[in-house]
C-alpha cells in the first residue's frame, strides 16, 4: 500500500453544472480547483457531500473524478469520494479513482437497510481488498444513516490494510477524543464538522476537510497554520470570526449555501441539482453579509 503525509487544509470542490442543460460544467470544475490549489489548500477531495455526488450518475461521476485528478496534475494529494450504496458499486468507483492516480480515496458507508457493524467492516474490507491506495473513513450520520463508533473506526484502522485514517463529522467533538485514546494517538483523523474546527485541533486532529475554502480560503488556512504553531490565542480569533459564515454554510446545506457563496464572489459554479433548491434572496443577502464582514 501506498501512503501519503495528509494532513492540514482538505479542499471539498462543488461539481459546477451548466444552467443551460444541467451537466456537468468540466471547465468550471477545473477553474474551481485552480483557485483552491493557488490559495493554499494542502490536498482536493471531489465528489464527497459538497460536490453532490449522490446526485450524479456513473457516467458524470466519473467525469468528475477524471476531470479532477487530471487537473489537480499531482500540485496536492487528491482524496476521492468513492461511496456508493452497493459495496461492488463502491469498488468500481474505488478501482477507477486509483486508475486515474488519486492517492486516497475516502468511503461513506451509506445505506437503505440498518447495516450491522459487520456489514461496515465487511463493506470497508471488500473496498480496500480491491485497491492499493489508503482509504479515508468518512463518519457522517447525519447523511448516511449509519453512525461508526469509535470503537468500530479504530478496529478497522487496525486490522484492515488499507484503511489508514478517519474524517470524523458527527458533530460530537467526544468521538475524536476516543479515537485518540483508543488508538495511541496511532489513528489519523480529520475534523469534518465545521462548527469543531478549534475543538478539533486542540483534541489532536491533523486537518479539517472542509468546503469553506470555495469561499473564505485564507481563513481555513490561517486557523490551521496558528494551529500548528501553538498560537492557540490567534487560532481562536481566526476561529470565531470565521465561525458564522461555517455555520451558515452547514445549516444551509453545503452544495446550496456554496454555490450561492461562491455566485456571490463572481464565480458561477450553477445551481445546485434537484430536489435541492437555490438559496433564497434573503439567505444569500445574509451569506453575502457575512463573506463581507470578513473582507474588513
Amino acid at each position: 500500500m501506498n501512503s501519503i503525509p495528509l494532513k492540514g487544509v482538505v479542499s471539498y470542490p462543488v461539481t459546477p453544472f451548466r444552467e443551460s442543460d444541467g451537466a456537468v460544467d468540466v471547465p468550471a470544475l477545473e477553474a474551481l480547483i485552480d483557485r483552491l490549489v493557488a490559495e493554499g489548500s494542502h490536498a482536493i477531495a471531489p465528489l464527497g457531500s459538497t460536490g453532490e455526488s449522490a446526485y450524479l450518475d456513473d457516467d458524470e461521476w466519473d467525469a468528475v473524478a477524471d476531470a479532477s485528478v487530471r487537473h489537480v496534475a499531482r500540485r496536492l494529494p487528491v482524496v476521492v469520494g468513492i461511496s456508493d450504496l452497493t459495496t461492488q458499486g463502491a469498488m468500481r468507483r474505488a478501482r477507477f479513482a486509483e486508475s486515474l492516480g488519486a492517492d486516497a480515496v475516502m468511503v461513506l458507508p451509506v445505506s437503505y437497510w440498518k447495516l450491522t457493524e459487520q456489514e461496515v467492516f465487511g463493506h470497508f474490507e471488500r473496498i480496500s481488498r480491491a485497491i492499493g491506495i489508503p482509504v479515508m473513513v468518512y463518519n457522517n450520520p447525519a447523511t448516511a444513516g449509519i453512525d461508526l463508533s469509535p470503537e468500530l473506526i479504530c478496529r478497522m484502522v487496525a486490522q484492515i490494510d488499507n484503511v489508514t485514517m478517519v474524517k470524523e463529522s458527527s458533530g460530537d467533538i467526544q468521538r475524536m477524543h476516543r479515537i485518540a485514546q483508543l488508538s495511541d494517538g496511532r489513528v489519523p483523523f480529520f475534523n469534518g464538522s465545521n462548527p469543531l474546527a478549534l475543538e478539533a485541533f486542540a483534541a489532536g486532529a491533523v486537518g479539517w476537510c472542509t468546503a469553506a475554502p470555495n469561499l473564505i480560503p485564507q481563513w481555513p488556512m490561517r486557523l490551521y497554520e496558528a494551529c500548528v504553531q501553538g498560537d492557540m490565542v490567534a487560532a481562536r480569533e481566526l476561529f470565531y470570526r470565521q465561525l458564522p459564515v461555517l455555520q451558515f454554510i452547514l445549516k444551509g446545506g453545503l452544495p446550496t449555501t456554496v454555490k450561492a457563496g461562491l455566485r456571490v464572489k463572481g464565480f458561477d459554479a450553477g445551481l445546485p441539482r434537484l430536489p435541492l433548491q437555490p438559496l433564497d434572496l434573503a439567505g444569500i443577502e445574509q451569506l453575502r453579509a457575512l463573506l463581507q464582514r470578513l473582507q474588513g
